[in-house]
Protein backbone atom coordinates (compact mmCIF):
# COMPACT_ATOMS: atom_id res chain seq x y z
CA UNK A 1 0.00 0.00 0.00
CA UNK A 2 2.73 2.36 0.80
CA UNK A 3 4.39 1.51 -2.54
CA UNK A 4 1.43 2.42 -4.46
CA UNK A 5 0.90 6.00 -2.05
CA UNK A 6 4.71 6.69 -3.68
CA UNK A 7 4.31 5.52 -6.93
CA UNK A 8 0.93 7.59 -7.46
CA UNK A 9 3.21 11.10 -6.75
CA UNK A 10 2.12 14.22 -5.00
CA UNK A 11 -1.44 14.01 -5.89
CA UNK A 12 -2.13 11.07 -3.56
CA UNK A 13 -1.52 13.79 -0.59
CA UNK A 14 -4.77 15.61 -1.52
CA UNK A 15 -6.47 12.77 -2.28
CA UNK A 16 -5.83 11.28 1.29
CA UNK A 17 -6.74 14.61 2.88
CA UNK A 18 -9.98 14.68 1.20
CA UNK A 19 -10.29 10.86 2.03
CA UNK A 20 -9.81 11.04 5.44
CA UNK A 21 -11.87 14.35 5.66
CA UNK A 22 -15.00 12.18 4.26
CA UNK A 23 -14.49 9.55 6.33
CA UNK A 24 -15.08 12.08 9.26
CA UNK A 25 -18.37 13.63 7.80
CA UNK A 26 -19.61 10.05 7.11
CA UNK A 27 -18.92 9.14 10.83
CA UNK A 28 -20.38 12.22 12.02
CA UNK A 29 -23.31 12.66 10.28
CA UNK A 30 -24.38 8.53 10.87
CA UNK A 31 -24.05 9.95 14.79
CA UNK A 32 -25.91 12.70 14.85
CA UNK A 33 -28.84 11.66 12.09
CA UNK A 34 -30.17 8.59 14.41
CA UNK A 35 -34.18 8.43 13.45
CA UNK A 36 -33.89 8.45 17.80
CA UNK A 37 -31.89 11.30 18.07
CA UNK A 38 -33.93 13.98 15.69
CA UNK A 39 -37.20 12.34 15.98
CA UNK A 40 -37.45 10.70 19.30
CA UNK A 41 -40.63 8.37 19.42
CA UNK A 42 -43.83 9.61 20.51
CA UNK A 43 -43.00 12.80 21.11
CA UNK A 44 -44.99 14.83 18.91
CA UNK A 45 -47.96 13.09 20.83
CA UNK A 46 -46.49 13.93 24.07
CA UNK A 47 -46.39 17.17 23.40
CA UNK A 48 -49.92 17.58 22.11
CA UNK A 49 -51.00 15.77 25.28
CA UNK A 50 -49.42 18.72 26.78
CA UNK A 51 -51.76 21.40 25.02
CA UNK A 52 -54.84 19.74 25.89
CA UNK A 53 -54.14 19.82 29.08
CA UNK A 54 -52.49 23.04 29.74
CA UNK A 55 -49.15 21.38 30.80
CA UNK A 56 -47.18 24.16 29.25
CA UNK A 57 -45.07 26.10 31.42
CA UNK A 58 -41.64 27.95 30.63
CA UNK A 59 -39.54 24.70 32.18
CA UNK A 60 -41.46 22.27 29.81
CA UNK A 61 -40.59 24.22 26.63
CA UNK A 62 -36.83 24.95 27.62
CA UNK A 63 -36.50 21.05 28.20
CA UNK A 64 -38.33 20.67 24.84
CA UNK A 65 -36.10 22.70 22.70
CA UNK A 66 -32.85 21.29 23.98
CA UNK A 67 -34.26 17.57 23.51
CA UNK A 68 -34.19 17.33 19.94
CA UNK A 69 -34.55 18.90 16.40
CA UNK A 70 -38.36 17.75 16.04
CA UNK A 71 -38.49 19.36 19.65
CA UNK A 72 -36.77 22.76 18.88
CA UNK A 73 -39.84 22.66 16.27
CA UNK A 74 -42.64 22.14 18.09
CA UNK A 75 -41.39 24.46 20.77
CA UNK A 76 -41.64 27.02 18.84
CA UNK A 77 -44.79 26.51 18.03
CA UNK A 78 -45.48 26.62 21.51
CA UNK A 79 -43.73 30.02 21.94
CA UNK A 80 -46.62 31.54 20.42
CA UNK A 81 -49.45 29.32 20.87
CA UNK A 82 -51.93 32.12 22.28
CA UNK A 83 -51.47 34.34 18.50
CA UNK A 84 -53.27 33.29 15.10
CA UNK A 85 -53.20 30.10 13.53
CA UNK A 86 -51.04 31.58 10.27
CA UNK A 87 -48.74 33.36 13.43
CA UNK A 88 -47.62 30.09 14.94
CA UNK A 89 -47.33 28.18 11.12
CA UNK A 90 -45.08 30.63 10.18
CA UNK A 91 -43.07 30.80 13.55
CA UNK A 92 -42.39 27.13 12.89
CA UNK A 93 -41.71 26.99 8.88
CA UNK A 94 -38.75 30.08 10.15
CA UNK A 95 -37.45 27.28 12.88
CA UNK A 96 -37.82 24.73 10.38
CA UNK A 97 -35.63 25.91 7.79
CA UNK A 98 -32.75 26.55 10.74
CA UNK A 99 -32.91 23.39 11.79
CA UNK A 100 -32.71 21.99 8.56
CA UNK A 101 -29.31 24.04 7.64
CA UNK A 102 -27.92 22.27 10.60
CA UNK A 103 -28.96 18.62 9.83
CA UNK A 104 -27.62 19.30 6.51
CA UNK A 105 -24.59 20.09 7.75
CA UNK A 106 -21.33 19.29 6.27
CA UNK A 107 -23.48 17.84 3.59
CA UNK A 108 -22.12 20.06 0.92
CA UNK A 109 -18.38 19.50 1.92
CA UNK A 110 -19.72 16.00 1.10
CA UNK A 111 -20.42 16.65 -1.92
CA UNK A 112 -17.72 18.59 -3.00
CA UNK A 113 -15.14 15.79 -2.01
CA UNK A 114 -17.05 13.54 -4.35
CA UNK A 115 -16.91 15.99 -6.85
CA UNK A 116 -13.24 16.84 -6.56
CA UNK A 117 -11.67 13.47 -5.84
CA UNK A 118 -12.18 12.02 -9.59
CA UNK A 119 -10.54 15.82 -11.19
CA UNK A 120 -7.56 15.26 -8.63
CA UNK A 121 -6.96 11.47 -9.91
CA UNK A 122 -7.40 12.70 -13.48
CA UNK A 123 -4.58 15.07 -12.56
CA UNK A 124 -2.70 13.29 -11.70
CA UNK A 125 -3.11 10.93 -14.38
CA UNK A 126 -2.11 14.24 -16.83
CA UNK A 127 0.86 14.64 -14.81
CA UNK A 128 1.68 10.52 -15.30
CA UNK A 129 1.34 10.81 -18.72
CA UNK A 130 3.14 13.85 -18.97
CA UNK A 131 6.26 12.14 -17.17
CA UNK A 132 5.76 9.25 -19.62
CA UNK A 133 5.82 11.09 -22.65
CA UNK A 134 9.27 13.48 -21.32
CA UNK A 135 10.82 9.67 -20.70
CA UNK A 136 10.13 8.76 -24.12
CA UNK A 137 11.81 12.18 -25.25
CA UNK A 138 14.70 12.08 -23.53
CA UNK A 139 15.15 8.21 -23.35
CA UNK A 140 13.34 6.50 -26.08
CA UNK A 141 11.21 4.17 -26.01
CA UNK A 142 13.55 1.31 -25.23
CA UNK A 143 13.44 2.68 -20.85
CA UNK A 144 10.52 -0.15 -20.16
CA UNK A 145 11.09 1.10 -15.96
CA UNK A 146 10.58 4.83 -17.07
CA UNK A 147 7.28 3.83 -18.83
CA UNK A 148 5.78 1.47 -16.15
CA UNK A 149 6.30 4.64 -14.00
CA UNK A 150 4.61 6.95 -15.81
CA UNK A 151 1.77 4.15 -16.47
CA UNK A 152 1.66 3.35 -12.84
CA UNK A 153 1.44 7.07 -11.47
CA UNK A 154 -1.04 7.38 -13.95
CA UNK A 155 -3.40 4.19 -13.10
CA UNK A 156 -3.08 4.74 -9.17
CA UNK A 157 -4.44 8.31 -9.14
CA UNK A 158 -7.41 7.60 -10.98
CA UNK A 159 -7.85 4.19 -9.19
CA UNK A 160 -7.29 6.36 -5.76
CA UNK A 161 -9.82 9.12 -6.81
CA UNK A 162 -12.27 7.12 -7.43
CA UNK A 163 -12.06 4.76 -4.52
CA UNK A 164 -12.64 8.47 -2.75
CA UNK A 165 -15.59 9.87 -5.06
CA UNK A 166 -17.89 6.82 -5.02
CA UNK A 167 -18.17 6.44 -1.34
CA UNK A 168 -18.55 10.10 -0.87
CA UNK A 169 -21.66 10.11 -3.87
CA UNK A 170 -23.37 7.48 -2.50
CA UNK A 171 -23.11 8.76 1.20
CA UNK A 172 -24.36 12.38 0.25
CA UNK A 173 -26.86 10.83 -1.89
CA UNK A 174 -28.37 8.96 0.97
CA UNK A 175 -27.94 11.47 4.00
CA UNK A 176 -29.81 14.43 1.46
CA UNK A 177 -32.51 11.65 1.17
CA UNK A 178 -32.70 11.45 4.84
CA UNK A 179 -32.90 14.85 6.05
CA UNK A 180 -35.97 14.96 3.51
CA UNK A 181 -37.51 12.19 5.07
CA UNK A 182 -36.78 13.97 8.37
CA UNK A 183 -38.24 17.31 7.35
CA UNK A 184 -41.40 15.89 6.10
CA UNK A 185 -42.15 14.10 8.98
CA UNK A 186 -41.07 17.32 11.33
CA UNK A 187 -43.62 19.24 9.05
CA UNK A 188 -46.43 16.43 9.82
CA UNK A 189 -46.03 16.63 13.35
CA UNK A 190 -46.06 20.48 13.36
CA UNK A 191 -49.16 20.55 11.27
CA UNK A 192 -50.50 18.32 14.05
CA UNK A 193 -49.78 20.15 17.13
CA UNK A 194 -51.21 23.34 14.86
CA UNK A 195 -54.25 21.47 14.81
CA UNK A 196 -54.53 20.94 17.91
CA UNK A 197 -53.46 24.29 19.62
CA UNK A 198 -56.18 25.41 16.93
CA UNK A 199 -58.92 23.59 18.46
CA UNK A 200 -57.70 24.58 22.02
CA UNK A 201 -57.93 28.13 21.42
CA UNK A 202 -61.36 28.20 18.99
CA UNK A 203 -64.10 29.40 21.15
CA UNK A 204 -66.79 26.74 22.00
CA UNK A 205 -70.35 28.10 20.81
CA UNK A 206 -72.79 29.59 23.47
CA UNK A 207 -76.08 27.54 23.82
CA UNK A 208 -79.03 28.24 22.05
CA UNK A 209 -81.08 30.54 24.25
CA UNK A 210 -84.18 28.34 25.50
CA UNK A 211 -86.84 30.33 24.26
CA UNK A 212 -89.76 31.65 27.07
CA UNK A 213 -93.14 30.08 27.42
CA UNK A 214 -95.89 32.32 25.72
CA UNK A 215 -98.18 33.86 28.24
CA UNK A 216 -101.13 31.91 28.35
CA UNK A 217 -104.86 34.06 27.48
CA UNK A 218 -106.59 35.39 30.21
CA UNK A 219 -109.64 33.19 31.05
CA UNK A 220 -112.69 34.99 30.76
CA UNK A 221 -115.28 34.47 33.13
CA UNK A 222 -119.10 35.26 32.47
CA UNK A 223 -120.75 37.41 34.81
CA UNK A 224 -123.67 36.52 36.60
CA UNK A 225 -126.80 38.68 37.17
CA UNK A 226 -127.66 39.75 40.21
Amino acid sequence: MLELFKAGGWVMWPIAFISILALAIVLERLWTLRRKSVLPPGLGAEVRDWARHAHLDPKHIDALRTNSPLGEVLAAGLDVRRRPREVIRERIEDTGRHVMHRLERFLNTLGTIASAAPLLGLLGTVIGMMHLFLGILDHGVGDVAQLAGGIGQALVTTASGMCVAIPALVFHRYFRGLVGAYVIEMEREAIALVDTLDGIAAPKPAPAPTPAPAPSAPSRRRSSAG
